[in-house]
């Protein structure tokens, strides 16, 4: 990716260089904003092509996410692009929520979306959640015992 054409592959195995050929590419992806899953920009701008992949908020709908759910997660994003708050959820926690409501149930599966936002960001994800579906919500939490 610096141009040289070739890269060192290191495995348990021994060392391989690995030399690019026309037609090669390098493909990768990674979550922006997300701590931990940082590229740095050095890294980022030997991609040639880069594609933002959004949520399909049709296609959550379609995979019977709720109305609800997917219209607070729609107003999250616009703050999130607004930088009001630092996480809002996609369609892979939204994906989750189904399954933790087909698992569980609706109480627990928005409890749960609730929980799983990061601290900072709890309260919004919170009450946008019930601001749409009409219910109040708390995170999953244990107590004693």
């Amino acid at each position: 990716m610096d141009g040289r054409g070739k890269v060192t592959v290191t495995t348990p195995h021994g060392t391989e260089i690995v030399e690019a050929v026309d037609g090669f590419y390098v493909c990768g992806g990674h979550n922006p904003g997300v701590h931990g899953a940082v590229l740095t920009e050095a890294l980022g701008s030997r991609f040639t092509v880069q594609i933002e992949v959004t949520t399909d908020w049709d296609l959550a709908r379609e995979l019977k996410v709720p109305k609800a759910v997917v219209d607070a997660a729609i107003d999250l994003n616009a703050e999130l692009s607004a930088g009001r708050i630092g996480w809002a959820p996609q369609l892979r926690e939204l994906l989750g929520f189904v399954k933790v409501k087909d698992t569980l149930g609706m109480a627990a599966a928005l409890s749960n979306l609730a929980g799983i936002a990061p601290d900072d960001c709890r309260t919004e994800v919170t009450t946008a959640l019930s601001r749409h579906t009409g219910k109040p919500i708390t995170p999953l939490t244990l107590g004693k015992r």
